[in-house]
C-alpha cells in the first residue's frame, strides 16, 4: 500500500526508485550532506559514508518489490524486499525524516542473518 500526497513520502520514494534502477547518483541528490543513518552495523553520518554504504550493496542487488510505503510531510517509511547475488529474499525498511526535499536521518532495518550465512557457505 502506498500513498504519495505527502511530501516525505514522495521524496522516499523518488530515493528508492533511484537506488533500486541502480542509480546511486541520483539516489544520492535525495541525501543531506549531513545524514545520520542509524544501520544495523551502527550509525552512520554523512552522505560519504552513506554512499560507502549504498555503492556495494547497489553492486550485487538484483531486484526490489515494495512491501509499503507511508508517510507525511517530515516522516516516510518503506518497507521492500530485495532480492541480491547471494540472497534471494532480503527484506528490509527505511524509516526516514525529510527535510527540503533530502533525506537527514534514516533508520535502516534489515536482517544480516542471511547475508552472514550465504558468506560462510561461499567459504
Amino acid at each position: 500500500m502506498t500513498q504519495s500526497n505527502s511530501r516525505a513520502l514522495r521524496t522516499a520514494l523518488a530515493y528508492y526508485q533511484a537506488w533500486t534502477d541502480h542509480d546511486l547518483d541520483t539516489a544520492m541528490s535525495f541525501i543531506a550532506e549531513d545524514i545520520v543513518c542509524d544501520a544495523p552495523a551502527g550509525r552512520l553520518r554523512g552522505a560519504q559514508a552513506y554512499r560507502g554504504f549504498m555503492g556495494p550493496f547497489l553492486q550485487i542487488l538484483t531486484g526490489a518489490t515494495m512491501i509499503a510505503a507511508f508517510g507525511d510531510d517530515d516522516t516516510a517509511l518503506i518497507m521492500y524486499d530485495t532480492a541480491t547475488v547471494p540472497v534471494a529474499s532480503a527484506p528490509a525498511a527505511e524509516c526516514v525524516t525529510v527535510k527540503e526535499g533530502k533525506i537527514t536521518y534514516s533508520r535502516f532495518i534489515f536482517d544480516r542473518a542471511p547475508f552472514d550465512a550465504a558468506r560462510k557457505a561461499s567459504d
